[in-house]
Parts: structure tokens; sequence; C-alpha cells
């Protein structure tokens, strides 16, 4: 890449990642069709934004565990039951046509971002729920399914996350958002960029525009979720799942 392809890049994925470490994903909505815009093949594409994407979870990440207390055995929930899912969905996704998927998906964010709208006080407060064994198991099984859907498509399965936590354990936004970022950031898509990285190959050339844009942006967007209050967070992810939605199924479609 040339100096301005690499300036173009690095701002697209400041952008991105700003406006997904306050909504609590969808930095693939940007990045990745730039990302293909700009010369790499689907394949590579994809791996080398998992990759990026890691950088935005350790921005927000620094910023976060500042400000917040996370709940270790929480935590360990989240990932114990969607990291075998990630690395399933990764192994599977550079031998499988992806139009149905994107279709499906797309309805499907779209979806979310609609549920959150009519619900109005959804995510507003924190009231802790499903906190026992029945309730982990049940909780975690849905996060397996998400985590297959991150190793395997490309943009918003972190918002899916947000809004599980929210729905079926209580977290308010803010709270959720900084454990998907957290967790699914630097985790998750540690693992899909992992396994991507094994099976397919990445553009490291690319990296680092991507890297520091996402890190940039991944810090300055945890920032201001946390200044910002719930409703405003919660308006921010409907536009991000919709518009989000609104893109996989054009993707679906042509």
């Amino acid at each position: 890449m040339n100096l301005s392809e690499q300036i173009i890049l690095l701002i697209i994925s400041f952008i991105a990642n700003v406006l997904s470490a306050m909504a609590g994903g969808g930095a693939g909505l940007l990045q990745l069709p730039a990302l293909i815009i700009l010369g790499l093949p689907f394949g590579i594409a994809l791996a080398t934004h998992k990759v990026a994407s890691v950088a935005l979870g350790l921005g927000a990440t620094t910023c976060h565990l500042k400000q917040s207390s996370f709940d270790f055995k929480f935590a360990s929930i989240i990932l114990m039951t969607g990291l075998p899912g990630v690395f399933i969905g990764a192994s599977f996704i550079l031998k499988v046509p992806d139009h149905i998927a994107n279709l499906s998906l797309g309805i499907l964010t779209c979806s979310l971002g609609i549920f959150s709208a009519i619900k109005k006080d959804f995510g507003q407060q924190l009231h802790p729920k499903s906190r026992h064994l029945s309730g982990y198991i049940r909780g975690g099984m849905i996060l397996f399914l998400i985590g297959i859907l991150n190793g395997s498509l490309t943009s918003g399965t972190g918002l899916f996350v947000t809004l599980w936590l929210i729905y079926w354990f209580g977290l308010d936004y803010k709270t959720a958002i900084a454990y998907t970022l957290v967790l699914v950031g630097i985790f998750w898509n540690g693992v899909g960029a992992m396994t991507l990285g094994i099976l397919g190959s990445i553009a490291w050339d690319w990296l680092p525009a991507l890297l520091i844009g996402s890190f940039a942006g991944g810090y300055i967007g945890a920032k201001l979720s946390i200044k910002k209050d719930n409703r405003l967070i919660k308006r921010l992810f409907e536009l991000m799942t919709i518009s989000v939605g609104i893109h996989l199924i054009i993707r679906g479609l042509v």
C-alpha cells in the first residue's frame, strides 16, 4: 500500500472503531468493505480485519479497566462458552458461500435494533439475573452460537453479545458494552484471527494503519461511552444494529 492508501485506511478504521466501541460492535460495517474495495480478496480481508479488531479490544480495555470492576467469574463464562464457537465458525467460513448467511444475519440484526427501540427502558439499569447454574448453561448455549457467527461472519456479532448480556443476564448498556469490547474484542476476535491466519492469509503490510486506527478508535470510543448516559448509548446501539443489518442484507442480495 502507498502512503495515501494507508492514511485513508487509518481514518476509516479510526471512525469505524470509535462508533463500534461506543455501540458495542459493528466495526466491520466500514472497515471490512474498505479492505475489499482497496483490493484485498474476501478471505484475506476477513482475517486482516479480525487481527485489527483485537487492537480495538486492547484500546477499549485500556480505558474500561480503569473505570469498571469486572466480575471475572462471569467473564470466564463468556469466554468458555463463546471461544469454542468462534473456532468452529472460523474453521468453516473460508469454505462456505456467505450470501445466504449474510442475508439471514442482516434480517436478524435489524430485528435487534427494532427490538431495542420498542423496549424503551431496555438496558437502562443494571439488574443482574440468571446468575445460577441453569442460567449460565442456557445463556452460555446462546453465546456459543453467537461465537460461531463471530468466527464465520464479518459484521455485527459483537452487537449480538451486547444485547444478549442485557436481555439474559440483566446488564445495562454500559456494562454490557464493556464486557463485549474486552472479551469479544481481544479473546474471541483473537481466536478468530489466529484460526483464519492459519487456514488462510493475513495482509501484514496493511496492518500498521489498521492497528493504529483500531486501538485509538477503541480507546476514544470507550472513553466516550463511559461519559455518556445509557439512553444515548442505547440509541447508538440501535443505529448501528439497523445499519449493519441493512449492509448485510444488501451484501446477501447482490
